[in-house]
């Protein structure tokens, strides 16, 4: 008996050995988002804070919209006592901006902020904003964007689940090439230029002679190395800090297209907040948007002597040639599901 009793217990501190062991192995599930590799450049909202939201974008850590991004997130972490903020994934970390929205939409993921370019696939409303040449000045579309017009285009996101919280700056989108200087339009004529998924850009890049080739901004860098397309356009501020320069060498700048951002979150996710956290959250978003703003403003004026002490040709162009190049786009309003009459109440109010 003591014999078989000793057998039972060694085999019995064997089994719980092997168990401890087993267990030592497994790693914890995790509670909170991976963290990005870019973490050591402040990304991630405070530890303590208990309401999280993951927000993804497509530029670079050093890029305007990230750094709008970091200054909401600590206004809302002040605003909010510490207990909200942003976890901040740059880089189509998260996906392509399309993929991003659609992932807000449906709750996968809690925000985004993207550029309006992919949104009139979802709210088709929005494609008025990209029609060449609309806005002569970022101050005639910041007028526009924060008044009537803008907000009755944010509203319409709710169809998507979505709420809008407003319009940041992407910025005045130029050319780069890595062939020839451009000065007219008809020194496009046969370029291959990576463009938006969006009708209304091809539409205009067209017009000016090129052959417009959609494609998320993820994949852009390689093709413009390989050589898939020539040329790609871009506000100065993405140009600069996602290094394009490194196989661009000549930039236009034609600014035929204003390009804004938008602030969007899961609506359900917004409306389980309460009273204070939305009112927290509200006031973070609209002083980060100004904020930005401002930013991109500066980061443009920085970006052209920064570009040229590299060595980057840097062409002013005629714009007035090249919004007649493009002015055909605007008899084609229906093909885009672009109202005429928004159209005109924008134009009436920039007068």
């Amino acid at each position: 008996m003591k014999k078989v009793l000793s057998m039972i217990i060694a085999a019995t501190m064997v089994l719980s050995i092997s168990a401890c062991g087993a267990k030592s192995e497994t790693p914890a599930t995790p509670t909170t988002p991976a963290a990005p590799v870019e973490n050591k450049e402040g990304l991630l909202g405070a530890t303590t804070a208990t309401v999280r939201f993951k927000v993804g974008t497509t530029t670079a850590p050093t890029g305007h919209y990230v750094k709008g991004l970091q200054e909401m997130q600590r206004l809302l972490e002040s605003k909010s006592g510490g207990t909200m903020t942003l976890d901040i994934y740059p880089n189509s970390q998260l996906g392509n901006e399309r993929d991003m929205m659609e992932n807000v939409g449906m709750g996968v993921q809690d925000m985004v902020l993207s550029s309006t370019g992919p949104i009139p696939n979802f709210v088709k409303e929005f494609a008025v904003l990209d029609l060449p040449y609309l806005f002569e000045t970022a101050e005639d579309a910041y007028k526009v964007l924060d008044g009537e017009v803008g907000e009755a285009l944010l509203a319409k996101l709710d169809t998507q689940g979505i709420k809008g919280f407003g319009f940041w700056e992407n910025g005045f989108r130029h050319i780069t090439n890595n062939t020839k200087e451009i000065k007219v339009p008809a020194d496009l004529k046969g370029m291959q230029l990576r463009t938006m998924e969006n009708k209304v850009h091809m539409a205009g890049y067209e017009a000016l002679g090129s052959i417009p080739t959609p494609m998320a901004w993820g994949e852009i860098f390689t093709a413009l190395q390989q050589g898939t397309v020539d040329g790609q356009e871009n506000p100065l501020a993405i140009i600069e800090s996602a290094k394009v320069y490194e196989v661009q060498k000549y930039i236009s700048l034609t600014g035929a297209f204003y390009s804004p951002c938008v602030l969007m979150i899961n609506e359900a996710r917004f409306k389980g907040l309460t009273a204070d956290q939305q009112k927290a959250f509200t006031e973070a978003a609209d002083e980060a948007k100004v904020w930005q703003r401002n930013y991109s403003q500066e980061y443009d004026k920085k970006a052209v002597e920064s570009l040229k002490s590299l060595g980057i040709t840097i062409t002013e162009v005629d714009t007035a040639v090249w919004a007649e190049a493009v002015s055909g786009v605007y008899n084609n309003l229906d093909s885009f599901g672009i109202d005429a009459a928004l159209v005109k109440q924008i134009q009436d109010s920039l007068k």
